[in-house]
């Protein structure tokens, strides 16, 4: 999933707003703990765009046994990402 960085340093800014008005959370460096935030927040969210691309490649190396077979890209992307996101425990 992509979201401008902008936009998840201000979803950042509103977890720390609502969780310190909660009184869940204190710090003393608002800016670092949000640029914190934002950085991890960016992290996870790549983490399905590097799947997608390593699964790309794998696929890309079996394409003539799938065309033998006439197994579905779409079907097979499915089910190699499914198995990668299974052995590497992600949620996505």
């Amino acid at each position: 999933m992509h979201l401008p960085r902008e936009y998840v340093a201000y979803m950042a800014k509103q977890v720390l707003k609502r969780l310190s008005a909660a009184g869940l959370i204190q710090f003393e460096q608002p800016d670092y703990v949000r640029e914190v935030i934002t950085q991890v927040t960016l992290d996870e969210l790549s983490v399905e765009a590097r799947i997608d691309e390593e699964v790309r490649k794998i696929l890309e190396q079996h394409g003539a046994e799938m065309k033998e077979v006439g197994a579905s890209y779409e079907e097979m992307f499915k089910k190699v990402k499914k198995q990668l996101v299974r052995d590497r425990t992600f949620v996505l």
